[in-house]
């Protein structure tokens, strides 16, 4: 199942820069370590961007936990990063409560299944 709404999904700047590729941040860098040994950067966080965009249209979603806030779903899948090393990462999007668009919260390092 592909994730409802995909087309119009937001992934905020602030959430790529300032998090996923932040040397500072007190967990995205953890992330950051990650990500930057495949390539990316802050200052092109719009690659990074665009490759979430990407695995997003192209695998299939699945439903994980229902808050209080919206329907959570995660989506695994391959991106190849500016260092053209390809790795699997795990993306966790929210659809909130009365609202049709879904929402990028997170990303990591996994393993495909």
């Amino acid at each position: 199942m592909k994730l409802p709404g995909a087309e119009n999904a937001i992934i905020q700047a602030e959430k790529i820069k300032n998090y996923l590729l932040s040397d500072s941040h007190p967990v995205g860098r953890f992330k950051a370590i990650f990500f930057s040994s495949l390539g990316y950067s802050s200052d092109k966080w719009e690659l990074l961007a665009n490759d979430i965009r990407t695995l997003l249209l192209q695998n299939d979603a699945e439903k994980i936990e229902q808050s209080e806030y919206g329907q959570k779903y995660i989506i695994t899948g391959n991106i190849k990063g500016p260092f053209n090393k390809t790795a699997c990462i795990i993306t966790v999007w929210i659809i909130l409560k009365d609202k049709k668009t879904p929402k990028f919260i997170t990303a990591y390092p996994g393993s495909k299944k």
